[in-house]
């Protein structure tokens, strides 16, 4: 954990020095002082930069990377497999899906909901999606306690295929505006950064984490089968339903504010996985701080790397994330021989 925490504040300081913006010879952490401080020799054009644009997006990931790869390890715990990610059981297609419907059909309805709805209405559609995909998905791969693995992604994969397609009408559908947001939503940014949207992320980060986070032993349990777990004292209905909400929150907030970044889920557990084995007392925590760092990395890297433009983030955590499921395939075929 200390490791992890001292990783990260290195890498955000050295996220916040990277950038093509000229502060006229002054340090970018210099104008974080000044901004601080409320220097009144601050030009407005460099504190938008450092702190609305730099500082923002950087809190950004490390809220998104931690909640991808904590939802990530709660799953896998949950299904007790290494495969079942938020974005490989079609979580993150249904939040798509439901996100890029309030985007290109919005118009048509917003006007007959109430006020408090209207702001946020993608957010709350990227839950909904993700809640009724997670549902979806346990409903149909589990039978008298058991879950089916093999059928567990299957129906991912018809989920995201289902998701892929309207999307992709939708798509056909849209103005130039909205084409703009779905392009968006389906390749992953973290180029819309907000102070307000990092407030929401907190608060979902705070309500999600006092839940999962003391998971860990009842996770544990979990390994041993749902009977051994319940003869050891716990409620394993509870614990599903509690991980299933929990998780379409997160991830429907992730995608409402970021669009589609995989594998985060995936790649992190799986390296702590190797340290720690399957203890999830270990593992939950840990992977809210390097799943952070991930991010953080794939972030810094995917707006540096072809300056002044930047790169999709999802095309990154993709390439990291492709190889790494295919070890995790290779691993799983050697165990059942």
């Amino acid at each position: 954990m200390l490791v992890g925490g001292l990783l990260l504040v290195l890498l955000a300081a050295t996220s916040l020095n990277i950038g093509v913006f000229d502060f006229n010879g002054k340090s970018p952490f210099f104008v974080l002082w000044q901004v601080a401080s409320g220097d009144s020799a601050l030009l407005l054009s460099d504190k938008y930069v450092i702190w609305d644009v730099r500082l923002a997006r950087i809190v950004m990931a490390i809220l998104i990377g931690s909640m991808l790869a904590v939802s990530g390890t709660a799953l896998q715990g949950l299904f007790k497999n290494p495969l079942a990610t938020s974005d490989l059981i079609g979580l993150t297609a249904g939040a798509t899906l439901l996100a890029a419907i309030s985007i290109v059909l919005g118009g048509h309805f917003r006007e007959y909901l109430p006020d408090f709805l209207q702001l946020p209405l993608v957010g709350l559609s990227a839950f909904v999606g993700a809640l009724l995909a997670m549902i979806l998905v346990y409903k149909i791969s589990t039978s008298q306690g058991k879950t089916n693995v093999v059928i567990m992604l299957l129906t991912g994969v018809a989920i995201t295929a289902i998701g892929f397609s309207i999307t992709g009408f939708l798509i056909y559908l849209a103005k130039d505006d909205q084409l703009r947001d779905l392009t968006f939503w389906n390749m992953g940014s973290l180029a819309a950064a907000t102070w307000t949207k990092n407030l929401v992320l907190f608060v979902v980060l705070i309500i999600s984490y006092s839940f999962l986070l003391p998971k860990g032993k009842a996770l544990n349990a979990m390994m041993l089968g749902e009977k051994d777990a319940e003869h050891l004292g716990i409620n394993v209905e509870k614990l599903k339903k509690q991980i299933v909400v929990i998780t379409a929150l997160m991830v429907g907030t992730c995608v409402a504010f970021s669009g589609t970044i995989g594998f985060v889920g995936l790649i992190v557990p799986y390296i702590l996985r190797l340290i720690f084995k399957s203890n999830y007392v270990m593992i939950l925590p840990l992977s809210a701080i390097f799943g952070a760092v991930l991010l953080l990395i794939a972030d810094t890297i995917s707006r540096s790397i072809v300056a002044p433009t930047e790169l999709p983030i999802g095309i990154l955590t993709a390439l990291l994330g492709g190889p790494i499921f295919i070890i995790i395939l290779l691993k799983q075929k050697k165990s059942i021989r």
